[in-house]
């Protein structure tokens, strides 16, 4: 269960694997230790919102070229250009508008529901993704010359590095040893959800490559010209992380674990395809529930009250207290999310007696089941339970809904031996200084070597039978 509210970890490849850069300062500190507390004391203690002075909300007009009147329905006017804008609030952009961007990237058969004009208000409106909170929203929204919406873009001013699970923590300290200033920073993403998806929502026309390198090009211009250090597009689609090269972002690969339907009937068939080892493992974990007098249940959007919510929020503070400090997430924002989401929302709550003691939180897409939150009753430790209802009844509601994946998160090892496997995330990246980009592209290249050969090492010591291909 990927956790929302994480506060402040180093990747695991940061530390173990920085390499030794040149004579750059810029180099010698990317390959020094970082140092968290002095981090925190500059950049990300008072958590400080910030803006640009005299910000400029028009980002001009483009033409489009090569459209021809065989492309377009007899009665269709043909555009001739696009203008870009930014929204200070996704409360200014139609919601019907912005959803048909993100339907049309996607398709229905892979719909991401972080990516809904619902799911981004409720941040906005529950005080989570907000200037006050470091995350000053700045939407890009692209029009045609008759004022019809052809793509959007989640993007946000950043004041810090929290909740994006993609970290920068040493190329924020190199940016400060060498006595220049890294944030504020602009983030292209869902913010606190690491979940991969499309990043430039665009509606299907026949020129949408047109829209989105004008659109792409523009964010680099806007990133230059508001004098931040660097532009980050996080989790975006493999496609998107492809074509960003060819416009001089540095690319980054990351890892999750995520678990595949293979047209399973049941759990049982599920476990059929583990090694007997871990299928063995996997029914004793869950015997544990009922010996606890534990009873499990999956609530689906109405079905979802708010004094669960209420009780999920206790469980999520529980969470974020023992593991990392500060929430990102308010109590309203759940409640709030949950209206506007519907029967896209799946919590699994586990009860003993009447009483509600622990929670996941789902969310489902068009083939995926995303599992995002888990908290529990502060007073009691209940063996397996975590297991339980992050990760096997998050198995049984995919298969019960058909649906090909489940998306477990990132972090995590344990994962893998309850049938989770490793997998590929992305992102991009865009750095104003050139000595500093160089230095952070050396850098990626050796991660990149030993984040695959890591998946590797995992893929080969899988709990699954020889021959069952994940």
């Amino acid at each position: 269960m990927a956790a929302v509210a994480t506060h402040c970890k180093n990747s695991p490849f940061l530390g173990q694997f920085s390499p030794r850069f040149g004579r750059s300062p810029f180099r010698q500190r990317l390959g020094s230790p970082v140092r968290i507390s002095s981090i925190n004391a500059a950049f990300w203690g008072s958590k400080k919102s910030v803006e640009p002075q005299d910000f400029d909300f028009s980002l001009g007009d483009f033409a489009l070229t090569g459209l021809g009147p065989e492309e377009f329905a007899a009665n269709q006017m043909i555009p001739t250009e696009i203008s870009l804008s930014v929204a200070s609030s996704i409360s200014e952009v139609s919601p019907v508008d912005w959803d048909a961007c993100n339907l049309d990237s996607t398709g229905p058969e892979n719909f991401n529901p972080f990516l809904t004009h619902g799911f981004l208000l409720s941040l906005e409106e529950s005080d989570c993704a907000v200037k006050e909170t470091g995350w000053l929203p700045r939407h890009i929204v692209a029009k045609d010359d008759y004022e019809n919406i052809l793509g959007v873009v989640p993007l946000y001013l950043k004041s810090h590095s929290y909740g994006e699970f993609v970290f920068d923590h040493s190329w924020a300290d190199a940016y400060h040893n060498f006595g220049s200033r890294y944030y504020p920073k602009f983030q292209c993403c869902v913010p606190f959800t690491p979940v991969t998806g499309p990043r430039i929502l665009l509606r299907n026309t026949s020129f949408k490559d047109q829209v989105f390198d004008i659109i792409v090009s523009a964010l680099k211009d806007l990133a230059a010209k508001s004098k931040v250090s660097s532009l980050h597009v996080t989790f975006p689609s493999e496609n998107e992380w492809m074509k960003m090269k060819e416009k001089g972002f540095l690319q980054r690969i990351g890892m999750q674990y995520h678990w595949k339907n293979r047209n399973y009937k049941s759990f049982d068939d599920f476990l059929m395809d583990m090694k007997q080892s871990k299928r063995k493992n996997i029914r004793q974990e869950r015997k544990k529930i009922s010996a606890q007098n534990l009873t499990m249940k999956r609530l689906r959007g109405y079905e979802i009250k708010d004094r669960h919510w209420d009780s999920f929020y206790t469980f999520y503070r529980n969470t974020t207290d023992n593991k990392w400090g500060s929430p990102y997430l308010t109590r309203d924002f759940f409640h709030n999310m949950a209206s506007k989401m519907g029967d896209q929302v799946l919590l699994v709550i586990a009860e003993e007696g009447e009483e509600l003691v622990a929670g996941a939180l789902n969310l489902i897409g068009g083939d995926t089941l995303f599992g995002r939150l888990w908290g529990c009753h502060p007073r009691a430790y209940y063996p397996s339970l975590h297991f339980e209802a992050c990760y096997y009844q998050a198995i049984e509601a995919a298969i019960e809904l058909d649906l090909n994946t489940v998306e477990a998160g990132a972090q995590g090892e344990h994962k893998i031996q309850r049938g989770y496997m490793p997998v590929t995330t992305y992102s991009c990246h865009y750095l104003i200084d050139e000595d500093f980009r160089q230095a952070i592209n050396e850098f990626l290249v050796r991660e990149s070597s030993q984040v695959k050969l890591v998946m590797k090492l995992l893929h080969d010591s899988g709990p699954f039978k020889d021959g069952i291909e994940y």
